[in-house]
């Protein structure tokens, strides 16, 4: 990733529609954003669901990954992964940050601060999707900054994930990638708030009388994938912007 980071031009391919690259996470979202429903409604299918939900988060994290990376005149060889690869990849990402976040939750719980335990175990389903706490966005900044280093490490650990390589690599960078963290972090609290405002607006007016339903919900789903969308990108870009400088600057 040093050497690719340090790259200034690079051969990549594009789409026939450039501006296409800015949606290819969609469909995962709209996945995710389906089956978070789903878990809301409880029953049995609420694990399956959570666990498909948080597996479509990571499949679009992946897919923001590879294009905010090439944005930055960097190099990655995720284009060149297979669906399958993908999948096994998220697969064993989650295995990793879910232990975290299970012993995150566990701690909060055995510390008395209850309120906290299910912010921990949304750690990864909070990069896209709003946390309503301030400890929830610290928590989902500081996830997302683990999950990009384990992405662009695996090519460096002949694509095995590791995840005590990728803590160690964030406190050798930690000048610029805490930096990037405290960044992200005051980014989630502004996304919040104005998502917060935008919330509220669309709820006032689907309750006019003469609202009409189709328009109603079609302001909904923009609403709910645009943020999706743009929470992902700004995770991204912010998070990759400081690990390049932290490659550049050779820390």
């Amino acid at each position: 990733m040093s050497i690719a980071l340090r790259k200034q031009y690079v051969s990549r391919p594009e789409l026939s529609f450039g501006p296409l690259r800015f949606i290819e996470c969609l469909p995962w979202l709209v996945l995710a954003a389906g089956m978070r429903v789903i878990a809301f409604s409880g029953g049995v299918i609420a694990l399956p669901a959570i666990f498909v939900a948080t597996v479509a988060v990571l499949l679009a994290f992946l897919v923001t990954a590879r294009r905010s990376i090439e944005l930055a005149d960097g190099e990655t060889h995720l284009g060149e992964m297979t669906f399958e690869d993908e999948f096994r990849l998220s697969l064993r990402i989650l295995a990793r940050i879910g232990a975290l976040m299970l012993v995150a939750s566990m701690i909060s719980v055995s510390l008395g601060i209850s309120p906290l335990d299910l912010n921990f175990m949304g750690g990864i389903d909070g990069m896209a999707f709003d946390q309503p706490t301030a400890a929830g966005k610290i928590w989902n900044a500081s996830i997302a900054t683990l999950i990009l280093l384990m992405i662009v490490g695996v090519e460096r650990h002949d694509n095995r994930v590791r995840f005590f390589a990728a803590c160690r690599e964030f406190a050798r960078r930690s000048a610029w990638l805490g930096v990037g963290l405290l960044v992200l972090t005051a980014a989630y609290f502004g996304l919040g708030f104005v998502q917060g405002l935008v919330r509220n607006a669309i709820a006032i007016y689907g309750q006019a009388p003469t609202t009409n339903t189709f328009i109603r919900n079609l302001i909904f789903f923009v609403f709910i994938f645009s943020f999706a969308m743009l929470r992902l990108w700004v995770t991204l870009m912010i998070l990759t912007a400081a690990l390049k400088q932290s490659h550049l600057r050779g820390d």
